[in-house]
């Protein structure tokens, strides 16, 4: 990773982070810190928002994933990014890929956002990022 690169945030990183119980957790404290020293540029995406807060909510407590919906606001310089009906329209032909097997419709719109912000690394430990030629941290 370059010092000032564009990552996007995946929904299992966010997960990772939040949850001191999660198996990833230390791998993902290890590459935040490596994230953040190195200056980068946070991405993340409406429906990865809404799916960690999903997850949160129903799996921790409550209070866990507001308390993890309030930390963003804290983290200077991550960009949000929305979902447009072209976007999603697009982000449906990856599941006409045969070897992308159990692949979400949030991945398949986070590969379209990626693809058109010109982000290459992704900070996830799902495989299809790195299926799709994506670079992974983490």
């Amino acid at each position: 990773m370059r010092a000032g690169e564009s990552i996007f945030v995946d929904t299992g990183a966010w997960i990772a982070l939040a949850l001191t119980q999660d198996p990833l957790h230390a791998r993902a404290v290890d590459a935040w810190a490596e994230i953040t020293t190195q200056g980068a540029r946070l991405h993340t995406s409406v429906p990865i928002m809404l799916e960690t807060f999903t997850f949160l909510d129903r799996h921790a407590r409550r209070d866990v994933a507001l308390a993890w919906k309030d930390s963003l606001d804290r983290l200077k310089g991550l960009r949000v990014l929305t979902c447009t009906a072209a976007q999603m329209k697009e982000a449906w032909r990856y599941f006409e890929r045969q070897d992308l097997h159990k692949l979400s419709a949030v991945d398949a719109t986070s590969f379209v956002l990626m693809a058109d912000k010109g982000i290459r690394l992704a900070f996830t430990f799902d495989h299809h990022f790195a299926s799709t030629g994506f670079r992974l941290v983490g």
